[in-house]
């Protein structure tokens, strides 16, 4: 008998001001949600969007070069994927 899925969650903070390099390999699969402050999603051709806690984000297929935190306190975000499956 299966039990239920289990799943993993990356944490990630950032200071304020501080921006980290996107790579979509780290997030492929994750759903991204905000914990506290706000991040800003920076896309190759130039544009951002920023998000707040409680948003529910998906970064995989946007093209992002970088995750930056706008505000003026800590922003802490998580992704949450579903862990392999095992056989059984």
């Amino acid at each position: 008998m299966r039990g239920a899925p289990s799943f993993h969650t990356r944490t990630v903070t950032l200071t304020p001001g501080e921006a980290r390099p996107h790579d979509e390999d780290d997030w492929r699969g994750a759903l991204v949600v905000v914990d506290q402050g706000e991040i800003e999603l920076c896309c190759s051709a130039g544009g951002s969007r920023i998000f707040g806690a409680g948003s529910v984000l998906w970064f995989t297929g946007l093209d992002l070069v970088s995750v930056r935190n706008p505000g003026s306190t800590d922003a802490v975000f998580r992704g949450i994927t579903r862990a392999a499956a095992r056989p059984a």
